[in-house]
């Protein structure tokens, strides 16, 4: 009885050792930002709602993106196809055989993972470095897009249509409009991301990841097989992008080749995350944070201008050219995005 209860504490010691500090930190944080913004659809407007569940996906998209550019050090130009074949693969399997959106955003994380990890394989096999990587990304994006402009089972350019269900169902993930859940599954969601994120960080794969980022040549001299630990952020990056665009799907009810593989799903994925801070835990929540409510004031301004801008109304891409001066400041004033800056200055 003796030994039982002894080895049951040195058990929970063991584990402690095994969990660095900082992890145990950024875990910590993490339930207690979940926790704060659990509450928050019960202090803002009804109205907010909608923008704040699309800023928790631009925020599951950025998280994703961070840990193949940001911690892999292969920076994606071509997140939309990562993000779209998520969302078809849902749609597909939901309306074609009547499958569950849990388990379509499932079956689309793993095929997007082997789709990620496959074009990075060969992306790496043949040198394809910085910003010819990126480029390759960009080129995969676009392909996906045409091929499933020209798919008939895809519907082509008509997209997919996600049937509307009489009454509410938790295995079709379909509720009432309005309904808190549309925001809480995506908050959890993202908070899945995070911890994905803090666990590989401070994990052996992941510390010989950011090894292989900083210096490829003296990681592979120190043993570390570099493919290997390249492609598994990649696999992880991708998964989450897919189950981002699987709720996405779910959420609007629609999917068609623009809204999964246009250029404007991989900048969504890419800003909050450059804003907040690439190769940080917070930052692309933090960018998010910023992105998401920004395109709502900037739409709300343009339907209804002061006097003496009467000439914006109704101008497209205005919050465009906002992104791109918001880019540019951060670029020269915040180097290293919000939250970064901030730690390194903190840490100075």
């Amino acid at each position: 009885m003796t030994a039982l209860g002894l080895a049951a504490p040195q058990k929970l010691q063991g584990l402690n050792r095994r969990l660095p500090t900082g992890a145990r930190l950024h875990f910590a944080v993490l339930v207690l930002v979940l926790a704060a913004m659990a509450l928050l659809p019960f202090v803002v407007p009804e109205s907010a709602l909608p923008v704040a569940i699309r800023t928790l996906i631009y925020a599951l998209m950025a998280v994703g993106w961070n840990l193949m550019s940001g911690y892999g050090g292969m920076f994606s130009f071509g997140h939309a196809a990562f993000f779209g074949v998520g969302a078809y693969t849902n749609a597909y399997l939901l309306t074609a055989f009547g499958i569950s959106p849990w388990i379509g955003m499932i079956v689309g994380a793993a095929l997007s993972a082997g789709i990620g990890v496959l074009i990075a394989y060969f992306c790496l096999k043949y040198k394809l470095a910085g910003s010819y990587f990126a480029l390759a990304t960009f080129a995969f994006a676009q392909l996906f897009l045409l091929v499933t402009l020209n798919l008939e089972f895809l519907n082509k350019s008509e997209g997919i249509n996600i049937p509307l269900l009489p009454q509410e169902s938790w295995a079709m993930m379909q509720f009432d409009q309005g309904s808190l859940l549309y925001y809480w599954i995506p908050l959890v969601l993202v908070g899945g991301a995070v911890a994905v994120s803090i666990a590989f960080v401070y994990s052996r794969p992941g510390q010989f990841a950011q090894a292989i980022r900083d210096d490829a040549t003296a990681a592979e001299s120190l043993g570390i097989k570099v493919m290997k630990y390249r492609l598994i952020p990649v696999a992880l990056s991708c998964a989450i992008t897919a189950v981002a665009g699987a709720f996405y799907t779910q959420y609007y009810l629609f999917i068609g080749p623009d809204q999964a593989f246009g250029l404007h799903v991989s900048t969504d994925a890419i800003i909050p995350a450059v804003i907040g801070g690439i190769g940080t835990i917070w930052g692309p929540l933090i960018g998010a944070a910023v992105v998401g409510p920004l395109s709502a004031v900037v739409a709300a301004f343009l339907r209804d201008p002061p006097p003496y801008l009467d000439f914006l109304y109704g101008t497209s891409g205005l919050d465009v050219a906002i992104y791109a001066v918001l880019l540019i400041l951060i670029v020269v004033f915040l180097p290293k995005g919000i939250y970064g800056t901030i730690r390194e200055r903190r840490r100075k």
